[in-house]
């Protein structure tokens, strides 16, 4: 089919599907009509389902597009209900958060009346595959900025989107291929809302940015998406593939009092039978402390015989293959990522007042595995105590765990948990892929962020932490509201990087008078670096 009759197409399409009986409020789906709600600079149409609920039978499943035909207008102004989840951010002991009936899409749409069509940025929201919701991700930039449909996805997290037993019967990867489903939808239904199915940009924070990698690592993946942004999350950071799953599933199933099951389709079967809360709440018997680790159910490889399999092969195998989507690609991180989680460290404690960091001092190599993402990464304990040992000296030197040496500590969990794994992606990505792919590193600190969330403090100096660039973007409540005028002009500039990405007909990316530079088939690292008031390309063998 010729270019400009498939763009014709798509136009007609776009007028046709953006309003019933001309109320923009009102659009056709495949399964009926649904109302949505004016919020004056936008429209929004949310808690739209992408598939059938995944609950009963159908949990621990491969989900199941949404076939049922509605008889009424469906109301699509309720607020999407985040997936059930034991929720980092909820105080107290009881983190019990949300539904197991969870999977929506909810589409955002601006106000614009120099555009008949818009191109889309599609959110994969983060939360270490565990918590997390759409909600928390503010989409009034992109409304103000009136250039882009914004649509964002549910997912099953935790337990119920993650557990496995490493077979296939019971392969996991549940909450990915929910994503999966949902992006289906978003391609094959945005044009009703006034969207364009052939500009979409897949992006995703944290996990979520491990999540994107993941999906460009299917071949496929170039059919749902034009171009796709992983910010402080790549596949081959440490706390994404789980090494432990199988004896991790068997372990909540003896938890919930499966005590005589003997294969996974008899646990499979046991799990299905308990209620959706108790198998969520049992995640706090994986916690050693506090919210650590903060991935106990994440990815896994599954086998290549389990049904509707999302990945079959370990991520790096995968990338030296070059059997992936060639799709432009950005990848980030942010100076001091690893505020999230070593903040924690410095919460007092309740009983003594005492910093939790000087625990470590007697119990590094009991805590350090779990903390960064080793404890079931190592084939022996002196392996494992060896690495502890080593990365101690590296880091720490003489000095011993206090507020005095945090700085250091919090540099172990940004290269470890973070850095690291957008470096080694970048490397393998430049020597064995075909398309662009752009990184930055973002070194502006905010005022008040997850850092200051978790360590429930203000006195300390975190640097620029994990989301400090990213709620820049999806605004969360999180961080302070107001931005300072730095922050206001660096807000505009990567929204309209975003939306000149998605829009770009050749692949090029620039932040505000900077342009990106590839990276394939360089032999050193074409990285940008945004500052306050500045951004520079900067030539490195190892990054900073």
């Amino acid at each position: 089919m010729r270019p400009s009759l498939l763009s014709a197409i798509v136009v007609c399409l776009v007028f046709v599907g953006t309003a019933t009986n001309g109320d923009p409020l009102l659009v056709d789906l495949p399964v009926g009509t649904i109302r949505g709600r004016d919020n004056g600079e936008y429209y929004s149409y949310e808690s739209i389902p992408y598939a059938e609920p995944p609950v009963g039978a159908l949990r621990f499943e491969a989900p199941r597009p949404y076939v049922r035909q509605w008889s009424e207008i469906f109301d699509a102004t309720k607020p999407p209900e985040p997936c059930m989840q034991w929720d980092q951010d909820t105080e107290g002991r009881n983190k019990l958060l949300g539904v197991e009936d969870c999977l929506t899409v909810n589409v955002y749409k601006p106000k614009n009346a120099s555009r008949s069509s818009y191109p889309v940025v599609a959110l994969i929201h983060g939360g270490a595959f565990m918590f997390g919701a759409v909600r928390q991700n503010g989409h009034e930039h992109f409304m103000h900025s009136g250039n882009v449909i914004v649509a964002k996805m549910n997912y099953r997290l935790g337990p119920l989107g993650f557990a496995s037993a490493e077979d296939d019967t019971l392969p996991g990867n549940y909450g990915l291929k929910d994503q999966r489903l949902a992006l289906q939808w978003i391609k094959e239904n945005i044009y009703r809302f006034g969207g364009e199915p052939e500009n979409i940009l897949v992006l995703g924070f944290s996990s979520g940015g491990a999540a994107v990698h993941l999906h460009l690592l299917r071949e496929d993946f170039k059919e749902l998406a034009k171009s796709a942004a992983s910010f402080s999350g790549t596949a081959l950071n440490p706390w994404v593939m789980m090494h432990n799953a199988r004896a991790r599933a068997f372990e909540l199933g003896r938890i919930l009092r499966c005590d005589k099951v003997t294969n996974s389709m008899e646990l499979k079967s046991c799990l299905k039978s308990k209620p959706a809360a108790q198998i969520v709440s049992a995640v706090r018997n994986f916690l050693v402390f506090g919210y650590v680790p903060f991935t106990t159910f994440g990815p896994v490889v599954e086998p290549i015989n389990a049904p509707d399999a999302f990945l079959t092969q370990p991520p790096r195998e995968i990338i030296k293959s070059g059997n992936f989507s060639q799709i432009p690609w950005l990848v980030s991180y942010s100076r001091e990522d690893g505020g999230y989680n070593a903040a924690s460290l410095l919460a007092r404690q309740p009983h003594h007042g005492e910093e939790l960091i000087e625990e470590l001092n007697d119990r590094w190599h009991d805590l350090a595995p779990y903390l960064l993402f080793y404890r079931h990464a190592m084939k022996t304990v002196e392996e494992m105590d060896d690495y502890s040992v080593s990365l101690k000296r590296r880091y720490m030197g003489n000095q011993t765990f206090t507020l005095t040496s945090y700085q250091s500590v919090q540099r172990i969990f940004t290269d470890v948990l973070f850095k690291n794994g957008v470096e080694e992606a970048l490397n393998l990505h430049r020597q064995h892929g075909r398309s662009p792919i752009y990184a930055y590193v973002y070194d502006n600190p905010a005022d008040l962020g997850i850092a200051q969330a978790l360590a429930k403090r203000n006195d300390v100096h975190f640097g620029t932490v994990h989301g400090d660039d990213f709620f820049l973007i999806f605004a969360n409540s999180i961080r302070d509201p107001k931005m300072r005028p730095d922050e206001q002009t660096i807000s505009q500039n990567f929204i309209k990087m975003l939306e000149d990405f998605v829009r770009s007909s050749d692949g090029k990316l620039f932040y505000g008078s900077c342009e990106f530079k590839n990276n394939v088939n360089e032999k050193q690292f074409q990285l940008l670096s945004i500052t306050r008031n500045n951004c520079t390309n900067k030539k490195l063998e190892r990054f900073p």
